[in-house]
């Protein structure tokens, strides 16, 4: 064999040492740098449907109503849904129209909010809520 046929010969060796699994910790601290920029920027995480992947391609909008607080969250097609923040354990409630909003607690500080076939993924206090 010649020398040129012997490197050849390491290259395999070399990339079977390499580890192409990304490391889980370093994954979930680039997520969750993600999702406080995007919050930062008024953008949530949504889905369009249940099948579609999440992506922050939604934007979120509060205003005060009396003594409650109203999100709107916009979706990039132009399509809204309404949803009233409570006080009673449940997160959030549809604010109007016929669908019911289903919240799922996905974190610490993170819950899911599907409804009219959109999800959502919202920051949140999950706990016992002050008054």
């Amino acid at each position: 064999m010649t020398g040129f046929d012997k490197r050849l010969l390491l290259v395999p060796l070399l990339l079977a040492g390499c580890d192409p699994k990304p490391d889980p910790a370093v994954l979930a601290n680039v997520e969750a740098e993600q999702r406080a920029a995007a919050d930062d920027a008024g953008r949530i995480e949504c889905a369009s449907d249940a099948a579609a992947r999440f992506a922050p391609d939604c934007t979120i909008e509060r205003t005060a109503d009396g003594d409650e607080t109203i999100l709107t969250l916009r979706q990039p097609g132009g399509g809204f849904h309404r949803l009233r923040i409570t006080r009673d354990g449940r997160g959030v409630v549809a604010a109007d129209g016929s669908e019911a909003a289903r919240v799922t607690v996905i974190g610490d500080d993170r819950i899911e909010v599907a409804i009219g076939g959109t999800r959502y993924r919202l920051p949140a206090t999950v706990g016992p809520v002050a008054r």
